[in-house]
């Protein structure tokens, strides 16, 4: 018997974060918050979701930000 499995990603979500500025280029309004999940699958369905990758990018400057280096002001555009 075989079996095919492995991760796939889901959909891309995409967030425009209004008055928020880069901080290495110093635009107001040119980052965009992305949300894109990995899911296990087994014979290309997904079961589970396995992460959640997140990240912000100044679409000026093409800076990339991880969650991880996401300010606060970035972090609070993105739970509203």
């Amino acid at each position: 018997m075989i079996l095919f499995f492995g991760t796939r990603p889901g959909k891309k979500v995409e967030q425009r974060l209004h008055g928020v500025s880069c901080s290495h280029c110093g635009q107001t309004g040119t980052l965009t918050a992305v949300s894109q999940p990995n899911y296990f699958h087994l014979f290309w369905l997904p079961l589970f979701r396995v992460q959640t990758l997140q990240f912000a990018e100044c679409s000026h400057c093409k800076r990339a930000y991880y969650k991880e280096e996401f300010s606060t002001e970035m972090r609070e555009a993105i739970s509203k």
